[in-house]
């Protein structure tokens, strides 16, 4: 019996029983594309077994996972062995671990503390990766990682890799552009934009088949199909990060190669950026990270690697890992957690919504303790039950969702949830519509939804009433002092005093806000009202387009379906809207109030009429607001990102890596001073 460790059993017992959950784990991901943990957990579980190895290094055997590259062939494919091992990253995720990286690069390869070694930076991609064999500029074979020194043959899928209607990024090439070495063997990454991954979930879901988790696994299984016809309808794409030749090739540094692969045909991340020592990288690292979000690809982290070729051959390799590149993974997105309770809550516009309590679990650097479950028909589709252990996602600042049940950790105890057919809050009847997918409450009067319509109605891109809050709101409703938007504009000041944490100088305050609110625009107002299928940029569209308020609540379904993006289902629910006595009488209460809702009349023929445009960096005449809403007034488009399908960007003071992609795809550039003139127009 070796050294005893925690719970009675001894460390060999512990480390043999790291080992086989995570190559358990491994089988889930790789080779069934299925996953059983999340990212962070599985992360975990391999730094326990690492550290246990590193403090008993007799426990190490050549089989651990911390000795091979993760991942093994599947039976269902032949084998390819890799000229080079295709090696994993090593994972970081402090600044002091990046610096240790960096103290490391100058120590080994004997480098002055100032000197400032080239790094090559490039967003981790969250694909599935392969390399591609080619012999006198032709495709002949092509393969998955597998486990590193061999991986799976899956050539006929890799040649039809871009023919499933992914869009601008290229795919696999058949052939190489122009000159070519007699034999190069380049790797990248097989992947999933993320609208092209939502539209495939979505037919197979309208198939009656079982949607992919996420895009990595959803790229993994389309490329590992038998019958490559499958494959060829996946809108897949392919970016390159690597190539390699007998030779060495011509190439002194990574990025020469990056250039070269460009050349060649290869889509190349436009993201990728040479930069000069730790700071520079830590200064890349940061600004992808707030980005991350607005990519089209998932991303969860950076790879750093030293960009001299002949400094990498000197710096060599660890038994799993490369020296010269790290991976700096962000905070996790994805946690694996439990479900306590799930309950319905009510939202603004009467929809209950399954939300499901969970035991606390920190994802990208928050606490969560709560997830929406979306639907009904949602939840029955995940098949997610109280007690039920489960994959938790958190994206950006969307509300933290569940992404699936782990099926194998199921005990029998599991109990599925019953919608209420009375509501929560107010007791009112409670009805599914048919055709509809949400249930709602009857109550008109229900304190949840006026509470949350309150916050909608006073927020920055409505009324913009700078004070009303959540607490505010709720205390409002609470005391029964607000029944609808137009009681807000007639309480006396007296009454404001009377609430919690209101002094006379947040009493004068909110009053003054008020005062202000009543001379807004058309758009703000319509968006303010919360009428169902009206976000801010249809409410932008229906002001432009009918010019009044009068126009618009009259107007008829017919009517309504003449507006840009106004399709049949969202004029019948608009319609239905406007045609409710209680709302009409609502606006008029608003009208009688002194609310003054000015009408935006579009600008037609100007230099935006049509155009998709990104805004990048700052402006010192008009704020990010303000110059979309003059675009959008001409007719423009204001997108996020930058894109083949972008007309224009405007480019501020210190304007960003937009720029850049910009410059790389040709698109025209226009500084402040020419879009002030533009706007002239």
């Amino acid at each position: 019996m070796g050294v005893m460790g925690r719970d009675g059993a001894s460390f060999e017992e512990q480390a043999r029983a790291l080992r086989q959950r995570i190559r358990e784990a491994d089988h889930a991901y790789y080779v069934l594309d299925r996953p059983v943990l999340s990212d962070a957990e599985y992360d975990r579980l391999m730094a326990e077994l690492a550290a246990m190895e590193r403090e008993h290094p007799e426990l190490v055997t050549a089989d651990s996972p911390t000795q091979r590259v993760s991942g093994a062939p599947s039976e269902k494919f032949a084998r390819l062995e890799h000229r080079e091992p295709m090696l994993s990253l090593g994972n970081i995720q402090t600044d002091e671990e990046l610096g240790e990286f960096d103290d490391r690069v100058h120590r080994l390869l004997g480098l002055p503390a100032e000197d400032r070694p080239g790094y090559v930076c490039e967003p981790k991609l969250d694909g599935l990766a392969v390399e591609l064999v080619y012999e006198d500029g032709a495709l002949v074979q092509g393969s998955t990682r597998g486990d590193g020194v061999q991986g799976e043959d899956v050539t006929p899928n890799l040649r039809v890799v871009g023919e499933g209607g992914a869009g601008a990024n290229r795919g696999v090439l058949a052939r190489l552009r122009g000159e070519a070495p007699r034999r190069i063997e380049v790797r990248g990454e097989v992947l999933l934009q993320k609208t092209h991954f939502e539209a495939m979930n979505r037919l197979i879901l309208r198939q009656g088949g079982e949607p992919f988790a996420n895009p990595r696994n959803a790229a993994a299984g389309s490329l590992r199909q038998l019958d490559w016809r499958i494959t060829a309808t996946r809108p897949l794409s392919f970016i390159a990060y690597e190539a390699l030749t007998p030779e060495g090739g011509p190439w002194k540094t990574h990025w020469e190669k990056l250039q070269e692969l460009s050349r060649m045909g290869f889509e190349v991340n436009a993201e990728n950026r040479l930069c000069r020592g730790v700071e520079e990288v830590k200064r890349y690292r940061d600004e992808m990270e707030r980005r991350r979000f607005e990519l089209p690809y998932d991303t969860d982290g950076v790879v750093v690697k030293v960009d001299d070729l002949d400094w990498r051959r000197r710096l060599g390799a660890a038994t799993k890992f490369p020296r010269w590149a790290v991976a700096y993974k962000y905070p996790p997105q994805e946690e694996t957690t439990r479900v306590k309770e799930i309950w319905a809550s009510v939202g603004r516009t009467g929809v209950l919504t399954p939300v499901c309590e969970v035991e606390p679990v920190r994802i990208g650097g928050a606490l969560v303790s709560r997830a929406t479950l979306h639907n009904e028909d949602e939840l029955r589709r995940k098949d997610i039950r109280i007690g039920d252990w489960v994959l938790i996602r958190r994206a950006g600042e969307v509300i933290p969702e569940v992404v699936k049940p782990i099926r194998e950790r199921r005990t029998g105890e599991e109990r599925e949830f019953a919608f209420p057919d009375r509501c929560p809050v107010c007791g009112a009847r409670v009805v599914r519509e048919e055709g509809e997918k949400v249930y709602r409450c009857t109550g008109a009067a229900c304190p949840a939804q006026l509470t949350g319509r309150l916050r909608h109605f006073a927020q920055r891109r409505a009324l913009d009433i700078e004070g009303l809050g959540d607490k505010l709101a709720f205390q409002l409703v609470e005391r029964k002092l607000v029944r609808e938007f137009a009681d807000l504009y007639r309480l006396p000041p007296a009454t404001w005093l009377e609430l919690e944490r209101m002094g006379e100088k947040s009493a004068r305050n909110i009053a003054d806000a008020l005062e202000r609110s009543k001379r807004t625009t058309l758009r703000r107002f319509l968006f303010g009202l919360g009428i169902p299928q009206v976000g801010e940029a249809t409410a932008a569209t229906l002001a432009r387009h009918f010019g009044s308020l009068d126009a618009f609540m009259d107007a008829s379904e017919e009517q309504l379906q003449q507006v840009r993006d106004i399709g049949p289902e969202s004029a019948r629910e608009i319609r239905a809207w406007t045609s409710e006595p209680q709302n009409r009488r609502v606006v008029k209460g608003l009208l009688a109030a002194a609310v003054v809702p000015e009408p935006e009349a579009a600008l037609q023929g100007g230099a935006f009429s049509g155009k998709t445009v990104v805004l990048t960096g700052g402006l010192s005449r008009l704020s990010r607001d303000q110059a979309k809403a003059e675009i959008e007034r001409r007719g423009g488009k204001v997108s996020g990102s930058v894109s083949r399908k972008t007309d224009m960007v405007v480019a501020g003071e210190e304007a960003g890596s937009k720029l850049g992609k910009a410059r790389a795809l040709g698109v025209r550039i226009v500084g402040e001073e020419e879009f002030l003139k533009m706007l002239q127009q």
